[in-house]
């Protein structure tokens, strides 16, 4: 059987992509990591990717003559490396509408909320500003607007207050870590639907 492939985009550390590749990336195994592209040269998440021996390479927005033709590149590259699926993975700039549409139903996110509560920026930070008794991480599919697409899985974290950012921030890291890779594994099984009632969730058979 031909090997789940899965193309990662960054802009940073690059955590989340550590994650998925030691809980999911098996070069000719179900799931294969096959291509890591970088928002950023110097992103330090593209030496994980050099480390894993998975392909890699840059798109700068300063390096093309705007965003919609940095997005077709990155789009042409994704489409040579046969990517079935595309995880956002702190991937800090918007996608303009039609790379989104290039690759409807087949782009994730993993954002630090519990969705729909504070999508966009600061989601932790406003969070707590809120005083919220609880925030979380979702995993979602990725349309035209800010963190709207419909759900795929959801954790919650418990709040107390006061609240220290970067104990929140590592805790949430560490949802990350697990929900990310356990969503993209449900999907490559295809164990993930859209749920014919609610079009901002999936129906997920998930038995782990």
């Amino acid at each position: 059987m031909a090997s789940f492939r899965v193309a990662v985009l960054i802009s940073g550390a690059g955590t989340n992509l550590q994650a998925l590749l030691d809980q999911l990336h098996s070069p000719g195994g179900p799931i294969e990591i096959v291509g890591v592209a970088s928002s950023r040269a110097q992103a330090p998440g593209l030496r994980r990717a050099e480390a894993a021996g998975v392909e890699s390479a840059v798109f700068e927005i300063a390096e093309h003559d705007d965003r919609a033709e940095r997005d077709s590149a990155l789009g042409d590259w994704l489409d040579s490396l046969g990517a079935e699926l595309v995880v956002l993975a702190g991937f800090m700039e918007l996608l303009t509408p039609e790379f989104i549409g290039r690759f409807a139903g087949r782009i994730v996110n993993v954002h630090p909320s519990l969705l729909p509560a504070f999508p966009g920026l600061r989601a932790i930070e406003r969070a707590v500003e809120a005083e919220v008794e609880e925030t979380g991480v979702t995993v979602h599919f990725v349309d035209e607007r800010v963190d709207s697409g419909p759900i795929v899985l959801q954790e919650a974290l418990d709040l107390s207050y006061p609240a220290r950012i970067a104990e929140i921030e590592d805790r949430v890291h560490g949802v990350e870590h697990r929900l990310l890779p356990r969503a993209v594994r449900l999907i490559a099984a295809g164990r993930v639907r859209p749920d014919p009632d609610d079009p901002r969730a999936m129906l997920v058979d998930d038995d782990d």
